[in-house]
């Protein structure tokens, strides 16, 4: 008779990078590599705000990086102080608001799967700029009015291409198209409200629609950090279910993942990052498209990282902005909008030339 052996099977073992948060209803992976990676990215981007808070936009002289520390450090004031009081709104907004509009960027291209499934992308921070439009030249409403209005085009937006990319089905590729054509739309819609408008409210909102971060005051952040807040602990929460949306709608079912109640959730999380940024500064182009990519290749980790698309979208947005307010100065400031449209620009064009190899 033959006598059976049994091998002992090796328990699968995680990366040594890898450890567990576990608490009493939520259980975290972190990749240690992945959040050093994080740690450098948020100090370059505060090494550069502190750069830019002493950069002059004016004929007056700059003040240096450690003077700059020491006005913070509330050990200087006159003149040095004015320069930093003036251009700290501006910058906090960009560094919180980088990261607001990269978590929507994360979590729209998990739920399409598409690295085309960006807010800028499928209409949201259009449908924000139309808000703001109607208010402006139909309504001959104030700013604070605006930015409501801002709020509720990016969510009628949201819930537009939602119901019409996602009806019948669960197509990423469909939700992206549809997406798109809703984007031309409100695009040639708001060049309408433009070209019907005096010249003078004409020339306001077009320049709030090139997303501006000039006149931010201090309570404009204000917002965003309560957004953020409110918002990232259920993105936490869900970060789970969107690691199984990585793998595909049919294999996050058999997970047992109600992917239908999935991501109409964070549909209403990526909506609400990216509107609330938005409202307050205008429509800024292509950081939610960039910076979940850049962070995907940059990160170990499977997958689109959050923490570190949110320290991605952190840095380029603060640096996108020091280099609107310096390129010109003193003669002008370019709205942020300008900047991070170019950097798009180019980054799409590489994506396209490294698709167009990978079909070789």
């Amino acid at each position: 008779m033959t006598s059976l052996r049994t091998e002992p099977v090796a328990a699968a073992r995680w990366p040594r990078r890898i450890r567990f948060i576990r608490g009493r209803f939520l259980s975290i992976k972190v990749d240690l590599a992945a959040v050093i990676i994080s740690v450098i990215l948020v100090v370059i981007a505060l090494a550069v705000g502190t750069w830019s808070l002493g950069v002059s936009t004016t004929d007056t002289p700059r003040i240096g990086f450690g003077e700059t520390l020491r006005v913070l450090a509330g050990q200087v004031s006159g003149e040095p102080a004015n320069l930093v009081a003036a251009a700290l709104p501006a910058v906090v907004i960009a560094l919180i608001g980088g990261a607001s509009l990269a978590l929507s960027g994360a979590v729209f291209q998990t739920i399409t799967r598409n690295p085309l499934g960006s807010p800028d992308i499928i209409g949201l921070t259009t449908g924000a700029n139309t808000g703001a439009l109607i208010v402006m030249l139909v309504m001959h409403d104030g700013s604070g009015a605006a930015t409501i209005g801002a709020l509720l085009g990016s969510l009628v937006t949201a819930a537009a291409v939602y119901f019409l990319g996602m009806r019948g089905g669960t197509d990423s590729y469909r939700f992206v198209v549809v997406g798109v054509g809703i984007n031309a739309m409100l695009l040639a819609f708001n060049g309408y409200l433009i070209s019907n408008a005096n010249l003078q409210n004409a020339a306001s909102a077009a320049a709030w629609g090139m997303g501006n971060l000039h006149d931010i005051r201090m309570s404009d952040t204000v917002p965003v950090f309560v957004t953020l807040v409110v918002l990232v602990p259920f993105l936490i929460a869900m970060a789970p279910r969107m690691r199984m949306f990585e793998l595909g709608t049919d294999s996050a079912q058999s997970k047992g993942v109600d992917t239908g109640r999935t991501q109409l959730i964070l549909l209403i999380l990526g909506v609400g990052f990216a509107a609330v940024i938005t409202a307050v500064a205008g429509p800024i182009s292509f950081i939610a498209l960039v910076a979940p990519q850049l962070a995907a290749r940059i990160s170990p980790s499977p997958g689109i990282p959050l923490v570190t698309s949110a320290a991605v979208g952190a840095a380029l947005l603060v640096s996108c902005d020091a280099i609107a307010r310096t390129i010109l100065a003193p003669e002008t400031q370019l709205p942020v909008g300008v900047v991070t449209t170019s950097v798009g620009g180019v980054y799409l064009l590489g994506l396209l030339l490294v698709q167009s190899r990978k079909a070789r």
